[in-house]
């Protein structure tokens, strides 16, 4: 060993004790010890909730987590299911590209893997959907390796601890924050440290007015001692969101079904099932006419929707006809066909667009003709 190297290890292994201890210590009697994918704690469930966690929160994914399970308990059941089958699970949990993700990373599994999880760091982020910090909690919570993470709430933790200036988006402070996050990591009980630090993260040291009395690393704190945990981590710079107007086409047959949409491949809500989309009127009466028999001015104006992307906000203006045809040269097919309120259950469908429809639907029941 080189003069100096032992030092070196031992200052490293005592900064990690200071911050992994007391985390450890506080997550044995306040962590979240129950949550469905602990009981059994297998490489495929943590993987599943890591994926669901990533832009939702522990109490939402729950349910979404149990149905999906009990329907594809494996990564060779998920390999196997038709993409409609996995949209329709998460139908409801937004951010669809990442059930389009888990699917082509689980067929990868099959074909190169064996139909499981690779052990294996680098061919863990070669996987549709898993990137640096998703592989390293799936190492380490699946299998106890010691590997970081560096997901939303442990940037903000470490931040604050730290007293690191800058978004945490910028390639500088996000090198910085794994660098802190590797030299913390504990020995040994790496599955319940890396639960315990999104555990303090969504429940303490939260992003508004966090229990900094209830912390265990209040002592050694920068942001706390400074009294500055309002101010990091430093927010994403702002800017203001494009708008996006269309219109949907709500077209309704005498037996009271709607007539759906696939999406497109690639773009928002891919390959959901969606209502047809229009740019505008002209292009709407365009579609109307070459899908449809019926006359496109009969057509009702409902209240607009507002939904909000990351990237854009999207006013959908949706318009109804009932009762429309379809028109002789258009048939069901695997990109458009009549749906029931029952067959909706088994689709994936946008939020705003089931609730939407669900609306129709209890008006149909409310007021049937």
């Amino acid at each position: 060993m080189k003069p100096g190297k032992g030092a070196a290890l031992a200052a490293a292994d005592a900064g990690a004790d200071a911050f992994a201890a007391p985390l450890l210590a506080w997550f044995d009697a306040h962590g979240r010890h129950d949550l469905p994918w602990q009981h059994p704690r297998t490489p495929y469930r943590v993987w599943l909730s890591e994926i669901m966690l990533q832009q939702t929160q522990v109490r939402t994914a729950m349910p979404y987590f149990q149905r999906f399970v009990d329907a594809l308990p494996s990564v060779a059941a998920l390999a196997a299911a038709p993409l409609d089958d996995v949209l329709g699970l998460w139908s409801g949990l937004g951010y669809y590209a990442r059930a389009r993700n888990l699917h082509a990373a689980a067929r990868a599994c099959a074909e190169l893997h064996g139909g499981e999880l690779p052990r294996d760091f680098d061919a863990l982020v070669a996987l549709p959907g898993i990137g640096r910090s998703t592989a390293g909690a799936i190492l380490a919570q699946a299998w106890g390796d010691r590997f970081a993470i560096l997901d939303g709430n442990v940037k903000r933790v470490l931040a604050r601890y730290h007293g690191v200036e800058g978004w945490p988006g910028q390639s500088a402070v996000e090198k910085r924050l794994w660098t802190l996050a590797r030299g913390h990591l504990p020995g040994e009980r790496l599955a319940d440290y890396t639960q315990a630090q999104m555990d303090l993260g969504a429940t303490v040291c939260t992003r508004h007015a966090p229990a900094c009395g209830d912390c265990p690393l209040q002592p050694g704190c920068e942001a706390h001692a400074s009294g500055r945990t309002d101010e990091l981590p430093t927010p994403k710079p702002g800017k203001p969101l494009p708008t996006r107007e269309a219109v949907l086409l709500v077209l309704r047959d005498a037996e009271g079904r709607v007539l759906m949409q696939r999406r497109p491949p690639a773009g928002v809500w891919a390959q959901l099932w969606s209502l047809p989309e229009a740019s505008g009127e002209a292009a709407a009466h365009d579609w109307f006419d070459a899908h449809v028999q019926g006359d496109f001015a009969r057509g009702e104006a409902l209240d607009t929707i507002a939904h909000v992307f990351s990237h854009y906000r999207f006013n959908m203006h949706p318009r109804r006809w009932r009762p429309v045809a379809t028109a002789s040269a258009v048939r069901d097919n695997g990109d458009l066909r009549w749906i029931g309120r029952d067959a909706m259950a088994g689709l994936g469908i946008p939020a705003p667009v089931r609730t939407l429809l669900e609306a129709q639907f209890d008006q149909d029941q409310e007021n049937p003709t």
